[in-house]
């Protein structure tokens, strides 16, 4: 075995999957590992998993079932499984004897405490590598982590339990950190993130993490995510409004644009609250943006109610809407109700639906087209600089400079529903 370690991390999911994937990754840095893009090359396997939707539980079993040959050959490797996957650890050891260990979602300090003992066991004695380790523009700051929502469809409260929240003083060092190493943006974690706070007993809200955060020097923008209507405030709504280097983009899930449907679901709230909601944002920050997730062909869903869920997309007009077939997770209490919507009647509508969101968002780009708007520029992609308006909206651009980090003055000279391409004519002076 050679003497500098390398782990393979792969990861699908949430937001929250993306920042426990950097502190794994973190981690094994720490420790002298680096990090390869090949499985066979790897002394350590580590897989992230989701199991929201049976399409996301799919690719996990596909990826376990791709790297078994790998546990089976003749080089010493460790394999093990993190995440949403992770329920009945003992039924999960009896299916795949071949993984080493298996951890429930966002358990860090139980893979560390495991990587202590595997690497006395196994590798003791080797030597670590130099590690190198490259800033990233925009990062992830969990602040809150389960949900005590018990929304009929969802498997989020099995699997990560109920909510704990993070001392406010444990995120701002995270974003402290990280902006020391040249993050520009961040982005606030939570299953439900506006319900930050609930389980404290000092009353700390999110409103109160995003003004602390919003006085780090050095850091740009500031993101939140994902937002539950009920817990929504109109202090939260406020405190948006009032600081600049929060993006005025709402990420807020509505799921269902009919009553019955929503009372089903479990979520708490009414279409008329939803739009009541959506006016409020929209009053407060008119240059803002608002994303939605929607289910289509939930149990006992009808026609009628579908066409409540179009009249809603309508009348809103979302920037973005996340759109995903009902698929029943195991241990819901959906998961009991007979799965009465053909597959052939989901695609329909989720196409249809698809359908009308493009043509809205469209449009809504298109009002953009001729306008100079300010780009955190994250990376490169097919040649072009690419970034975010804050909006969160997809910008390219040509440039022979470096522009990596950097917020850049673009004129936008061509829109669509999912992007935006531009001629870049300046870079913005100073933080905002």
């Amino acid at each position: 075995m050679s003497a500098i370690l390398r782990y393979y991390l792969w990861n699908i999911g949430c937001q929250m999957n993306q920042a426990d994937a950097r502190h794994v990754a973190e981690e094994l840095d720490s420790r002298g590992y680096r990090a390869t893009p090949t499985p066979e090359r790897a002394d350590l396997l580590i897989l992230n998993t989701c199991v929201v939707r049976q399409s996301a539980e799919d690719r996990v079993l596909g990826r376990l079932s791709s790297l078994r040959p790998l546990k089976a050959g003749p080089r010493q490797r460790a394999l093990a499984v993190m995440g949403c996957f992770v329920g009945d650890i003992e039924a999960l050891q009896r299916d795949y004897p071949y993984v080493d260990a298996f951890f429930r979602p966002s358990d860090l300090d139980g893979l560390a405490a495991w990587l202590d003992r595997w690497e006395v066991e196994h590798l003791w004695g080797l030597a670590g590598g130099e590690v190198s380790t490259a800033p990233q523009v925009a990062e992830l700051v969990p602040v809150s982590y389960g949900c005590d929502h018990r929304c009929t469809y969802c498997i989020v409260a099995l699997r990560r339990g109920a909510q704990h929240s993070r001392p406010i003083d444990e995120v701002v060092a995270d974003v402290q950190a990280l902006v020391a190493r040249g993050a520009r943006e961040v982005t606030l974690l939570g299953q439900n993130v506006d319900a930050y706070g609930l389980d404290l007993a000092d009353g700390t809200d999110l409103a109160a993490v995003l003004r602390a955060v919003h006085a780090i020097e050095g850091l740009a923008r500031i993101r939140f995510l994902t937002s539950h209507p009920r817990e929504m405030t109109q202090a939260l709504i406020d405190t948006v409004a009032a600081l600049p280097r929060v993006c005025p983009s709402w990420e807020l899930a509505v799921q269902s644009g009919d009553d019955e449907v929503l009372r089903r679901m479990g979520r708490g709230y009414t279409v008329e609250r939803f739009r009541d909601l959506v006016q409020r944002i929209r009053a407060a920050t008119p240059d803002g943006s608002i994303n939605t997730d929607i289910i289509v062909g939930f149990p006992g869903e009808s026609e009628a109610q579908f066409e409540n869920t179009l009249r809603l997309v309508r009348e809103t007009r979302f920037d973005l809407v996340h759109i995903a077939a009902y698929s029943p997770r195991p241990g819901t209490v959906a998961a009991t109700w007979p799965d009465d919507v053909s597959p052939d009647v989901k695609e329909r509508r989720r196409l249809k639906l698809e359908m009308l969101q493009e043509q809205i968002a469209g449009e809504i780009n298109a009002q953009l087209l001729g306008q100079t708007i300010e780009v955190l520029v994250d990376g490169q992609q097919r040649g072009r600089w690419r970034g975010r308006t804050r909006t969160n909206k997809l910008v390219f651009f040509e440039a022979d400079e470096d522009w990596l980090g950097r917020m850049a003055l673009v004129r936008l000279e061509w829109t669509g529903p999912w992007s935006m391409r531009g001629q870049v004519v300046g870079a913005v002076p100073s933080m905002p």
